[in-house]
């Protein structure tokens, strides 16, 4: 299930893999320019202990640590470093994973494209008639996306890949939470539609 025809001849996996060294776009509430890739290691995946009281396949974000739980039976989790909405952007509840979608399209908010004009440079006319950005490499949404709904609405927040990822750890975003793209290709691969996603206050 791909966003865009020009990236169906190529996998996730294979992408993620050749590029996982290389910076990309400053786009979608990002501030900076091409850096290195590395992440402190603190916040590489990993399993830990969950003593929080979440069914097995429940996302928990903790904006204030910048980490994300997969929970897992027997009182365990995988943890992922994240990086989050900055400061006026930072949000909390409850909401449901609604769809999924590999190198997903981008269509920044009227808001956001009022706040930043010049992202507008980077956009064009889609399939759909929409303004935005076609799923790939070069996409702030990154390798993959779960698109988060409350009450059968879309919150305009995501939970997404980066191919900035020396913002994980930070409080970078527009509100969405993202990971690096072979750390949300991992939660993509655990993560069922209709899922439960928890983000503290």
């Amino acid at each position: 299930m791909t966003a865009a025809s020009d990236v169906n001849s190529f996998s996730r996996r294979g992408f993620i893999a050749g590029v996982s060294a290389l910076g990309a776009l400053s786009l979608g509430g990002c501030a900076g320019t091409q850096r290195s890739a590395y992440i402190d290691p603190a916040f590489r995946r990993t399993a830990v202990p969950f003593d929080r009281r979440e069914q097995p396949g429940t996302v928990v974000v903790d904006p204030h640590s910048h980490y994300l739980y997969f929970v897992q039976r027997g009182g365990q989790a995988i943890r992922y470093g994240v990086g989050v909405g900055s400061d006026g952007f930072v949000w909390s509840g409850v909401a449901t994973v609604h769809h999924k979608q590999e190198w997903p399209d981008w269509h920044p908010p009227s808001e956001m494209l009022a706040r930043k004009p010049e992202i507008r440079r980077s956009m064009t006319v889609l399939e759909n008639g929409a303004l935005g950005m076609p799923g790939g490499p070069n996409n702030p949404l990154g390798a993959c996306a779960l698109y988060l709904y409350q009450n059968n609405r879309d919150t305009l927040y995501r939970i997404h890949g980066t191919n900035e990822p020396w913002t994980i750890g930070s409080n970078v975003s527009s509100g969405c939470i993202r990971l690096t793209n072979a750390d949300v290709t991992d939660l993509y691969d655990r993560v069922a539609v209709g899922s439960k996603v928890v983000v503290l206050s």
